[in-house]
């Protein structure tokens, strides 16, 4: 694990398409609310689910409070097949004062994209 980071640094990691914001909580926790463009990956399926962030160049681990992210980025980094850099959003969920999407606005925005441009009249 590569360390801790804040509110700051993540708000400004958000717009970077290199980084990837992994929050840890149960499916239905994270439907209620989650920073947004985040995925839900629940700690009990980091195991199975460590492939998926090979060749990513930064991860960053998310939970309530900022203690089981430790323990998620720890197995992140530990993994032989991932060489980027791993850290916790040390102030959790709890200590984020950003804005939150939950699975209802999430799919709104999907579901305006797809919608393609307005029409005319």
């Amino acid at each position: 694990m590569d360390g801790e980071i804040g509110s700051d640094e993540l708000r400004s990691l958000l717009d970077d398409e290199d980084a990837r914001v992994v929050d840890i909580r149960p499916p239905a926790a994270f439907q209620r609310g989650h920073i947004p463009g985040s995925e839900n990956v629940p700690f009990q399926s980091l195991v199975d689910e460590v492939e998926r962030f090979e060749g990513a160049d930064r991860v960053v681990t998310v939970c309530p409070h900022g203690k089981s992210s430790v323990q998620a980025a720890r197995l992140l980094a530990s993994y032989e097949g991932f060489d980027g850099t791993v850290e916790s959003f040390e102030p959790g969920l709890d200590g984020w004062d950003g804005p939150l999407e939950d699975a209802a606005s999430a799919e709104t925005a999907e579901a305006a994209a797809d919608e393609g441009p307005d029409a005319p009249f």
